[in-house]
């Protein structure tokens, strides 16, 4: 998906209404009006007697008998006189400490331990205990003790003594890779993060400089790979960051040795890989994959097997050509002027028309895409239907639940309600209305769904609710998707729970489908059938994949489980409906 803002539901008219409802409320009125009062007619503190200079100072007395109460008040019976002024009693008081014998010292003594008293307290406290809690964040990975770095170093400059000059290459750059102990395909980005883009080569002392900064300030390989491929200031890698690092697998991998010759397809495929690496690693939808979506992804360990691995189309997570393959004919179908743009008419046509026109209108609203063409003139690029095109494909993943989510959630308050619900089956129950089909009502199916979900808030689904159902792609073909709802309707929920459930690794949705349409779309181009619309075939990817194909693999050979498709039962299935 294109880099650009994040995106952000539109809330204000529903904030402004519950703000409304707020403030016309009798509770809030008088609460305001008494906060009002306070701010023009702050009280007065009640201690207010006067300044602090005119009340008297009593000095502390000196422990003496307590003298009777007939000595004080002239005994119980005597009259009750004036009572004496504040300064009469500071001035007995005063006096009655000389009148025991005690001088000056005596005061001076106990000033003294005063002050001593008031020095104790001023002492710094010591450390309180949550100082003493040790480092637990990490952004760049956790420092390790066994990471020698002079001998990674010495192991590096040793290797740079095989080059002319001590001066490294693209080419040489793998060498010098495994010296740093790190994957072969991080020579690409090892290469550019020594800036060898601008000179065509690298020094040992440039290198050593770079290499060494980065051993001591990142920890952690995923933590290393974004330094090496970020742009200076920046703590992420963004789309443009990933194209020297792919384009040097495109140049250098055995497995896309045929693509040496089509330059023109190099950015179609950089350009489906980057959005596939953004579509699985960058979870928070930002744009921005930081070093913490590196390190929970299993991208690195991909790019580790690059080298192990020859056949690149092994690699189904992010760089097969053979899914790379499928997308773009898929996309090259619908794209009729071939601008790398489609509107709304244009992927409506996708899969026969299955998906209804209120979800593409969604589609093009901007919940899912970014990018000023969908807002201005109403297209979607190449970038946006790869995202489209899995997410339709395979909507168990986390990444196809948010995608079909926001597509759904037509205010934009993070759930699904009744309305929202009714408003997407209603056009559902008109297209099978046209298919001479019973649609089930809307009540009898939000029972059904409430069942499937098992929300748990009554009368709205939340993200969450999706996210731990087994059976999202259920829920959200019923309410888009007229083909696949139909045939969830032919099997039992008891089959879709165990195919869910199955037990050890299994091939996802996309492997699936991806795979079944490659097999298809090779067997129609084995049998004579190539695309006639018009316009240069130079650009079809099926000419130029099966070209370097026709040595290494007959056309018909026997298909694998996954390939084992009829193309006249693909055509017309036993489950199509008959025309009337």
């Amino acid at each position: 998906m294109p880099p650009g803002k994040v995106l952000q539901p539109v809330l204000k008219m529903k904030v402004d209404e519950l703000f409304l409802c707020w403030l016309s409320e009798a509770s809030t009125q008088r609460m305001l009006h008494d906060g009002l009062h306070r701010i023009q007619c702050p009280p007065r503190a009640s201690g207010d007697a006067g300044p602090p200079g005119a009340w008297p100072v009593v000095p502390p007395s000196s422990p003496s008998p307590s003298p009777s109460p007939s000595c004080v008040c002239g005994g119980p019976d005597a009259p009750l006189g004036p009572a004496p002024p504040p300064a009469a009693i500071a001035t007995a008081a005063a006096a009655r400490p000389a009148a025991h014998g005690l001088g000056r010292g005596h005061l001076a003594r106990k000033s003294a331990g005063t002050r001593a008293v008031q020095r104790r307290k001023e002492e710094p406290l010591p450390p309180a205990s949550s100082q003493s809690i040790p480092t637990f964040y990490f952004p760049r990975g956790r420092p390790r003790d066994t990471v020698n770095v002079d001998a990674v170093i010495s192991r590096v400059e040793r290797t740079f003594t095989q080059f002319p000059h001590e001066r490294a290459t693209a080419d040489d750059m793998g060498k010098v890779a495994k010296a740093c102990g790190c994957p072969l395909y991080w020579k690409g980005p090892l290469f550019y993060g020594a800036g060898g883009d601008r000179t065509g080569s690298v020094s040992v002392h440039k290198f050593v400089a770079m290499w060494r900064k980065i051993l001591h300030n990142c920890h952690d390989e995923a933590s290393r790979f974004v330094h090496l491929l970020m742009s200076p200031g920046c703590n992420y890698l963004v789309q443009e960051d990933f194209v020297p690092f792919l384009q040097d697998v495109v140049n250098t991998h055995p497995g896309l040795s045929f693509l040496k010759e089509a330059s023109e397809f190099h950015s179609r495929y950089i350009t489906t890989v980057i959005q596939r690496i953004f579509y699985t690693v960058n979870r928070s939808w930002s744009g921005r994959i930081t070093c913490t979506e590196l390190r929970r992804s299993s991208f690195l360990q991909n790019v580790a097997l690059l080298e192990e691995e020859a056949d690149i189309n092994q690699l189904t997570e992010f760089f097969s050509y053979e899914h790379f393959y499928v997308i773009y004919c898929k996309f090259w179908e619908l794209d009729t002027d071939h601008d790398l743009l489609i509107d709304a008419q244009d992927l409506a046509r996708h899969n026969d028309h299955a998906i209804s026109s209120k979800m593409i209108d969604r589609i093009f609203s901007g919940a899912v895409t970014r990018g000023r063409k969908v807002q201005k003139e109403g297209k979607i690029s190449y970038a946006d239907f790869v995202w489209f095109l899995i997410s339709e494909e395979d909507k168990k993943t986390p990444t196809s639940i948010e995608y079909w989510f926001r597509c759904m959630d037509l205010d934009g308050d993070g759930a699904l309600s009744m309305f929202e619900l009714e408003y997407f089956y209603e056009e559902q129950c008109r297209r099978l209305d046209g298919m001479a089909i019973e649609a089930l009502p809307f009540e009898d199916c939000l029972c059904q769904m409430l069942d499937l979900v098992k929300p748990h808030t009554e009368g709205k689904i939340t993200l969450r609710d999706l996210k731990q159902c087994k059976m999202a792609n259920v829920f959200f073909d019923t309410f888009f998707n007229i083909e696949k709802y139909l045939d969830h309707e032919q099997k039992e929920q008891a089959s879709l729970l165990r195919e869910s459930e199955g037990d050890g690794p299994e091939l996802s949705d996309w492997e699936k489908y991806a795979a079944e349409e490659y097999d298809i779309l090779v067997a129609e181009e084995a049998a004579g059938d190539p695309w006639d619309d018009g316009f240069e075939a130079e650009l079809s990817p099926v000419d130029q994949k099966l070209s370097a194909l026709r040595s290494s693999r007959p056309f018909f050979e026997a298909p694998s489980a996954l390939g084992d498709v009829d193309l006249y039962e693909y055509a017309c299935g036993d489950d199509d409906p008959q025309p009337l």
